[in-house]
């Protein structure tokens, strides 16, 4: 497999959106489906700011988007353009960890290393930009990438929904530091 990542352009949303909801329905492990369908388009789902900053990532396999993900030099900590308390104030390297934002996998694409190589560019390009630590949000099927990254948990809980769902996420960190 030849793969290959970029940085995502705001043309490149309508490639990302039927993704995100692929990657959502297909690696649910550990969701109902009432969960994730109230989370797509609110917690999950593309959020522009981080393709303005050039911090959204695209993979590239046999011409096609199999991947994407990215971090964040702001505040917030997850959610797509319509999550509530949104807040793009600029994070100080010096004191914030970066965030690590929106992560999604086409299905059929799964456990070859997308993820990873997704990752390991978004911890390069943070570092790149003076922050020693990163903080995340992670889904559920996502905690063992992380965990496999050297990610740490710090906190579990739940994101409320719309139409009164909640989405268990665990909160985890890691320092960039040897």
């Amino acid at each position: 497999m030849q793969m290959t990542i970029r940085r995502a352009t705001l043309g490149d949303i309508p490639l990302l959106e039927p993704l995100i909801v692929e990657s959502a329905r297909g690696l649910r492990s550990g969701y109902t489906e009432a969960q994730v369908e109230a989370a797509l388009g609110y917690a999950l789902g593309v959020d522009q700011q981080l393709i303005r900053d050039g911090t959204y990532f695209v993979a590239e396999a046999d011409s096609h988007v199999v991947g994407c993900g990215g971090w964040s030099k702001r505040k917030t900590l997850f959610g797509s353009d319509h999550v509530a308390g949104k807040d793009d104030a600029r994070l100080d390297p010096a004191v914030d960890p970066a965030r690590i934002r929106a992560f999604f996998v086409h299905p059929s694409w799964a456990r070859r290393g997308i993820g990873s190589a997704l990752l390991a560019a978004c911890e390069t390009a943070a570092q790149a930009e003076g922050f020693s630590r990163l903080e995340l949000v992670s889904t559920l099927p996502g905690e063992p990438l992380y965990r496999a990254r050297g990610f740490v948990e710090m906190e579990r809980f739940a994101v409320s929904l719309p139409k009164g769902e909640s989405l268990p996420v665990i909160r985890m960190a890691k320092s960039l530091r040897g």
